[in-house]
């Protein structure tokens, strides 16, 4: 890399990631690049979920170098530059919000708690809106929506903190096949914007004209990472006939210890003080 070329927007060098003192995904090495969609593909267990939540500090970081935006993790502050979609939304009967308020949640990593919404944060969140094709039922309740509507209300919610690099964990899962095109629709013209995505994935048909670089999970390990194209022309000599099967709950088998709730509150929350001890 060049001094005038800019810095990776995520660069990993034999990372390791995990619960404790236990491993899920080890040597892992990464990068992507600004502008790229890279979709990481693996089985059930593989890991693959846990290094998205490794990278924003969702699980611990047990070893090996993590940076973003050429910056070490551990100092990395500029935290409204990620935007994060988790697998699981929480959108639930339980929420009597519309879908404006929800959205606008995206905006506090840049005007605190109990600022009210300027001018220009409400001309982001409609703009997000509109990039995910919700700007008709902005004030309608979320409960109301379906499940396809409600990961795409998430992503509008990441794209209000205006972040240079989305990071999204299995977007499609539980969507049925009318919504998965929709949000393929929706992740095309965020990339044909130039926005850079890291998507975890077991549905790469939806995503085919979208993702330009592969990385493929396998217990614990990146197995293969090519160009998208590369691996189109023969997924087969690529993938394990395993790979096909995916469950909700990705890494069911290698989650945190009994009694320890780890919950995806935001990007890059606070990281484990194990991290700090290690780094």
């Amino acid at each position: 890399m060049s001094p005038t070329d800019p810095a990776p927007v995520l660069r990993l060098r034999d990372a390791a990631f995990g619960y404790g003192d236990r491993p899920v995904v080890a040597h892992v090495d990464l990068t992507v690049s600004p502008g790229e969609v890279v979709a990481v593909l693996g089985p059930n267990g593989s890991g693959k979920s846990t290094i998205v939540r490794g990278v924003l500090g969702l699980t611990d970081h047990l070893g090996g170098d993590v940076e973003l935006f050429g910056v070490p993790r551990r100092e990395f502050r500029q935290h409204t530059r990620v935007g994060y979609v988790p697998q699981r939304h929480t959108l639930s009967a339980s929420v009597r919000a519309t879908v404006r308020e929800i959205v606008a949640t995206g905006r506090l990593g840049h005007q605190g708690l109990l600022a009210r919404l300027s001018r220009t944060d409400k001309q982001v969140v409609d703009r997000a809106l509109d990039t995910v094709g919700l700007a008709d039922r902005w004030a309608a309740d979320v409960s109301t929506l379906s499940g396809g509507q409600q990961r795409r209300v998430l992503i509008a919610r990441a794209l209000a903190s205006e972040p240079d690099v989305l990071l999204m964990d299995e977007p499609t899962a539980g969507v049925d096949a009318a919504n998965q095109h929709v949000l393929a629709d929706v992740l095309d013209r965020l990339a044909a914007g130039g926005t850079t995505m890291l998507l975890v994935t077991h549905e790469l048909e939806a995503f085919r004209d979208v993702v330009t670089h592969v990385v493929v999970v396998d217990l614990g390990r990146v197995t293969w990472q090519g160009p998208a194209a590369e691996f189109h022309r023969d997924p087969g000599a690529v993938l394990h006939e395993h790979h096909s099967h995916h469950h909700d709950g990705e890494d069911e088998h290698h989650g945190p210890p009994a009694g320890r709730a780890v919950v995806p509150s935001g990007p890059l929350d606070r990281a484990p003080r194990r991290e700090a001890r290690r780094a």
